[in-house]
């Protein structure tokens, strides 16, 4: 294991609260305009998902296209208890619909959102002024520019290091097509902490602050995770956003769980009598499932328009993807 550098920001653990997530649900299904954000994002994931699905490998794909490994198979044939080959065939198609749905998931997401909130998709060719980056937004005086990843562990040091050149390189050009004289870059991922991270996102700073010529760094990255530089006349910052706190950067407090609730009314079907939820004490295999999705602190006469009861189980299972402890 390498060493750690000693300008990397210690970590601080996020933790959510069922209780604000509640009050946030409240607040928005109160306001007309946000909830009818909410059911134009709803409609237009279910319309992208369907597509989406579309696409995906089917039952009938040929085997070499799952690239399983034999290994694993055998030794997951083992842990199962599997005697026949078409036990681990109905494994097969699921785990590789998991890994093949991660980035093409998020970038699904980033359209949607992106759109919604008033920024632009950016969509353009390798090798470009603009290749690294996936969405940006004119905010007064200032361009607003994201990269975006769709989880915590999808960089590397080489990727790391290109961002860094990307920014250096194109920064100036972001804030001449623009017409201003700053620019704010962030590296934003989807969900996730940074508890979760890899840290190669904070290297992006890092990387910064090194090829930068001396004097230009005004901020510097240590021990935080944002800088500020100027270049050429325009005044940069740039920093790392993870999960909830790419949400709130984004589209402000509400955006968070209006993104939940709209992909949870697009994606899970809602149950017959309106209060469909695992029961009291289900054992699920996974030991702190119980306690994540657990409606024990939600009180009997709650009720939002925007989900029903047994929908918001899934709430909270989804919300503990954006933090490192989910509590009532």
């Amino acid at each position: 294991m390498g060493r750690r550098h000693p300008g990397l920001p210690r970590t601080v653990r996020t933790i959510l609260r069922k209780r604000d997530l509640l009050a946030m649900l409240a607040g928005i299904d109160a306001d007309r305009d946000a909830v009818n954000k909410i059911l134009a994002m709803e409609n237009e994931f279910r319309r992208r998902v369907a597509l989406h699905i579309g696409g995906l490998p089917l039952e009938d794909a040929v085997f070499q296209k799952f690239s399983t490994n034999p290994f694993v198979l055998l030794i997951h044939a083992m842990h199962k208890g599997y005697s026949r080959v078409s036990q681990i065939e109905a494994d097969i198609l699921p785990a590789k619909l998991f890994t093949s749905m991660e980035t093409s998931a998020g970038k699904m997401v980033e359209a949607v959102m992106l759109e919604q909130y008033g920024w632009t998709n950016v969509i353009s060719n390798m090798h470009t002024v603009n290749s690294a980056i996936d969405g940006k937004k004119l905010a007064g005086d200032t361009v607003k520019i994201a990269t975006l990843k769709s989880g915590p562990k999808c960089l590397n040091d080489e990727m790391s290091e290109n961002f860094a050149d990307a920014i250096i390189a194109h920064s100036t050009s972001w804030a001449a097509e623009a017409g201003v004289k700053k620019v704010d870059f962030t590296f934003g991922v989807l969900y996730g902490t940074h508890s979760m991270s890899m840290k190669k996102d904070w290297h992006i700073l890092r990387n910064l602050e090194d090829k930068l010529p001396q004097g230009s760094i005004t901020v510097s990255p240590h021990g935080r995770y944002d800088c500020a530089f100027t270049r050429d006349g325009i005044e940069a910052t740039a920093s790392v956003r993870i999960g909830k706190a790419w949400w709130d950067y984004m589209g402000g407090p509400q955006c968070f769980v209006s993104l939940c609730a709209a992909m949870i009314r697009a994606c899970v079907q809602p149950g017959v009598t309106g209060g469909e939820s695992d029961a009291v004490g289900h054992a699920y295999t996974i030991q702190d499932l119980g306690q994540i999705t657990s409606l024990a602190s939600v009180p009997q006469d709650y009720n939002v328009s925007i989900l029903q009861r047994g929908q918001l189980q899934w709430m909270f299972f989804i919300a503990r993807h954006f933090c490192d402890q989910l509590v009532d």
